[in-house]
């Protein structure tokens, strides 16, 4: 006799619910195509868009919940132009789902303002946990000071967005909240009104400036003045999240989701949580050397919470700080963490892997080992390979159907 997992039970409700749902005619969640998309996204401040096919389980799962999220939500903001929750048909929709790049399924899209990006929907699939993040999202992502103290006081972070405003009333505001919506997550955003920013902004004109990091010195936008279009959401967006969005992040099993399906190999530094100076030093050199370095991610990761890739790679803790690329196919360990100090050495390490040379000397290394006699002639010390261990945190097989691809080995 077949034993019935809590999965297939799960399964099994979802369909009923989701037939129930439709024989009641009665559904919160918007149906959408490629005919309708453009214009549900241009005139809604949020969309979630789940994109599911009919014979995948987790998809089925999904819907019935999808429905009731979207059901209260429309009961808590009932106004056009607020929020949808939207579902794709990719078996029928097939051409919208590659433009999109959908690779598994449910996929779950955020669109803000009308800009399709990257980001996706990766928490909890429950009724209340749709409803606490649409709750977020379209919360005022900007927090208003009142007295020039506060802004002496922030605590800046990985950076603010500060904004010297005449009034609320103005178009210039409605499109920085617009920007402040989108890049929530990237970044902090204050805003101060009439008589108190008067002495902050040019006479009868609004402003906006950027203070960032002061740890890193020298940082060439620790502060800017945004001189651009102050009504333009393209130009505004691309100002702030340019100076927002780090060139170096901490990866945790929250975001390691995310991070690895962005298709970027990392470049990790392991770190004790004890001694965060490494942290800093791993900063600097990427802020001096590689500024402008897109092929890849640069993360740094708390040693003890990723301890087993650590291990895996022969390092423990007591041998932190350790840098290693992480491509999803193998792990190199660059060789002394004090030569991020030499110019080109981290570069030479990132090329290397591009060019291939990382792994013709794993090849390399494999054939020595399986041959004795066979030498390997270089100047410098072989990278050291290991199997990835970071792919493992790329979305799973038991939270989603995933779509096959393929991907050039590095």
């Amino acid at each position: 006799m077949k034993v019935v997992g809590s999965l297939d039970i799960l399964y099994l409700l979802a369909i009923l619910e989701t037939l129930l749902s439709l024989v009641a005619g009665n559904s919160s969640v918007v149906v959408v195509t490629h005919e309708n998309l453009q214009q549900i996204i241009d005139t809604n401040e949020l969309v979630l868009l789940s994109f599911y096919t009919d014979w995948c389980r987790f998809s089925q799962i999904l819907q019935p919940i999808f429905e009731k999220a979207a059901a209260k939500v429309v009961q808590k903001f009932p106004e056009n132009g607020r929020v949808i929750l939207g579902k794709v048909n990719c078996d029928i929709e097939d051409i919208l789902a590659d433009q999109l790049d959908i690779l598994k399924y449910p996929t779950i899209k955020i669109i803000r303002n009308g800009l399709i990006g990257s980001q996706e929907y990766r928490g909890q699939r429950s009724v209340e946990a749709f409803f606490q993040f649409v709750e977020r999202e379209l919360s005022d992502p900007i927090k208003e000071f009142h007295s020039i103290d506060e802004l002496k006081n922030v605590d800046v972070g990985f950076g603010i967005v500060i904004g010297y405003f005449i009034s609320k009333d103005h178009v210039e505001y409605d499109n920085y909240r617009r920007v402040a919506s989108l890049l929530r997550n990237e970044c902090r955003f204050l805003v101060g009104f009439g008589d108190l920013t008067k002495e902050l902004r040019p006479p009868g004109k609004n402003a906006l400036i950027f203070r960032g990091d002061p740890s890193i010195p020298n940082h060439k936008n620790q502060y800017s003045e945004y001189l651009g279009n102050m009504t333009s959401f393209k130009e505004l967006t691309f100002w702030i999240d340019k100076r927002c969005v780090p060139l170096v992040r901490e990866v945790t099993f929250e975001n390691a989701e995310e991070l690895s399906e962005e298709g970027l190999p990392f470049v990790l530094l392991f770190y004790n949580k004890d001694d965060v100076s490494p942290i800093q030093e791993f900063k600097n050199a990427i802020q001096s050397q590689l500024e402008n370095e897109t092929r890849v991610n640069f993360v740094t990761a708390e040693g003890k919470l990723f301890k087993h890739p650590l291990f895996h790679l022969g390092k423990s803790l007591t041998d932190l700080p350790v840098i290693a690329i992480d491509s999803f196919m193998h792990m190199y360990l660059f060789p002394r963490f004090k030569d991020i100090h030499k110019p080109g050495a981290l570069k030479k390490f990132i090329d290397d892997l591009f060019s291939g040379a990382l792994h013709f000397n794993f090849h390399m290394a494999l054939e020595a080992k399986e041959n004795s006699e066979f030498i390997i002639d270089t100047a410098e010390d072989p990278p050291i390979v290991h199997e990835s261990k970071f792919k493992d945190l790329k979305p799973s097989k038991h939270r989603y159907t995933l779509v096959n691809r393929t991907r050039d080995e590095l």
